[in-house]
């Protein structure tokens, strides 16, 4: 499938991706006050991250059309409720004064609620970059760890700054995956979409 969408001047390096991430001040503050809780295998991860390269190229601010920040840690000590929600709410009442949506999740337990959730199965992951592998677009599974600032990019930075929405091959779910690419292309239209039937079906 061809693409038409918004001129490229170079490749996307892993440096150029955090650094256009952290233009966005709030990406800057949560890695900074995250790290202070030492939460294990630690990650800032999805739209917050990507959506500031996609609004770097169309000239918008980098936080346009961020509706929350997410947050992956892994902690398969203690799976309870209890104790994420714990962590809840410390992320909570170290990041009220900034004024955004934080999504904490400990990816030990997403498969313990995931399919009465979305009434898909999920499996039972080893490690906190396991859920950012499972992102259903490709291109948007994307962390930065708030202890080292590295980057987790498994699919690369490519089909991410050309816009090329596929969808990803190790949770292909095509109604999910087609939800959430269009409500991508409706904030971003210059995005073009993989359809699944062009992957296989798979």
């Amino acid at each position: 499938m061809g693409h038409t969408g918004m001129p490229q001047a170079s490749e996307l390096t892993p440096a150029a991706f955090i650094a256009q991430a952290l233009s966005n001040p709030v990406n800057a503050e949560l890695l900074q006050r995250l790290d202070s809780l030492r939460l294990p295998q630690c990650h800032l991860t999805a739209g917050c991250l990507f959506q500031a390269v996609w609004n770097r190229q169309t000239g918008r601010a980098p936080d346009w059309g961020v509706k929350d920040y997410d947050v992956f840690y892994f902690d398969d000590t203690d799976l309870s409720w209890e104790a994420e929600d714990r962590v809840i709410r410390a992320v909570q009442a170290l990041t009220a004064d900034l004024r955004v949506a934080v999504e904490v999740k400990n990816q030990a337990r997403v498969h313990l609620w995931y399919r009465s959730r979305f009434q898909a199965d999920y499996p039972q992951l080893t490690r906190a970059t396991d859920g950012i592998d499972r992102y259903l677009i490709a291109c948007t599974c994307v962390g930065i760890d708030t202890r080292s600032r590295a980057l987790y990019a498994p699919n690369g930075l490519d089909e991410l700054q050309r816009g090329i929405l596929r969808m990803n091959p190790r949770f292909a779910q095509p109604a999910m995956f087609r939800d959430k690419a269009r409500s991508y292309q409706a904030r971003w239209p210059w995005l073009s979409i993989v359809a699944a039937e062009e992957e296989g079906g798979a």
